[in-house]
């Protein structure tokens, strides 16, 4: 089976992303998933081989078909942006933010040029993207800007666990005003359009309640009476989706495969889920682009940045889904 082209831009110099893209790439199960092609910066990786004492060589390309793919091989899109005299390993630094938005740019365009057929993302940080006078407060608002994307929809994934999300990073109490009839059924239908993207044709879904028992009635809580009528217009259209059922519940179905996916009615209810189920392996995916974005969901980790002590396993995963997923797009 022909692999796909899976780009990896470096994230954040300072941070673990480039001892997770050396120690993922020199384990030969993540070559087996996809060929991978990282966009970072050549200095900083060779340090990054040396600090994980790992044995691998540099290949610098252009065109990812002239990579040589194997655990042995880092094939790099070179990008000389970092200064190593002024590079400070686990700190914030403008130098290190402006690059690390530098190589999730090039990344989405050879994305978007079908170059590369998804990105597996590694982390950034939001401080040092401020001190390097980055416009932009993280992945999902870069990537929705580059591609022009309206409101990318984030998943995130554990096992056979897929999870949407109705609303990311809102206050508890702005997150309950969204819980409305029309953005309910708006999210049903984008939520079966990603996973029919994704290969997974006529999914069967589950919104999960806001309130405790789904509010019983409106004795405690009244959002589910916008939540029903969501899904009954949904489902007259002929989308599968039942709801809504009680998120102390809900979840663990999902994961036992009753369900193609569990829509999350605001963040933490589906983080807690997922990341309780294996915090490491809880992969996120951003839909509804031209292009796949799988990515760690982890942090920078500063305090344990170059000590070769960085985790690589939810990196792998990110490579595994992106080179699983990547196939279904057409990227254009």
């Amino acid at each position: 089976m022909n692999k796909a082209y899976i780009g990896v831009p470096l994230g954040d110099p300072a941070g673990i992303g480039p001892e997770i893209v050396v120690k993922s790439i020199a384990k030969e199960e993540t070559n087996t998933y996809a060929n991978i092609v990282v966009f970072g910066n050549k200095e900083i990786l060779e340090k990054a081989i040396e600090v994980c004492e790992v044995e691998m060589t540099i290949n610098v390309i252009e065109d990812p078909k002239d990579g040589v793919y194997n655990n042995k091989t880092l094939n790099l899109v070179n990008i000389d942006n970092i200064d190593m005299d002024k590079f400070v390993p686990g700190e914030v630094s403008g130098m290190c933010g402006k690059a690390a938005f530098e190589y999730l740019a090039k990344s989405v365009d050879y994305a978007m040029n079908s170059k590369v057929k998804a990105i597996a993302t590694t982390p950034l940080n939001k401080e040092s993207f401020k001190a390097g006078n980055v416009p932009y407060i993280g992945h999902t608002e870069v990537l929705e800007d580059l591609t022009k994307t309206y409101n990318p929809l984030t998943m995130f994934q554990v096992r056979d666990l897929r999870v949407f999300f109705l609303s990311r990073h809102v206050s508890l109490r702005k997150a309950c005003d969204l819980v409305t009839e029309e953005n309910m059924y708006e999210f049903i239908v984008r939520s079966k359009e990603a996973l029919r993207q994704l290969g997974i044709e006529n999914p069967k879904m589950a919104v999960a309640g806001l309130n405790p028992h789904c509010g019983e009635h409106g004795l405690f809580g009244d959002e589910e009476r916008e939540i029903e009528p969501a899904i009954e217009r949904a489902r007259k259209e002929g989308i599968d989706v039942v709801g809504p059922i009680g998120a102390d519940s809900v979840f663990f179905f999902g994961l036992q495969g009753k369900f193609d996916a569990v829509l999350s009615l605001y963040h933490d209810q589906g983080h807690i889920a997922t990341k309780t189920v294996d915090f490491h392996r809880t992969i996120s995916l951003t839909n509804n682009m031209p292009f796949l974005r799988t990515s760690v969901d982890h942090g920078t980790a500063f305090d344990i940045a170059w000590k070769n002590i960085a985790n690589e396993v939810s990196l792998v995963e990110a490579i595994r889904l992106a080179g699983e997923y990547a196939p279904n797009f057409n990227n254009k």
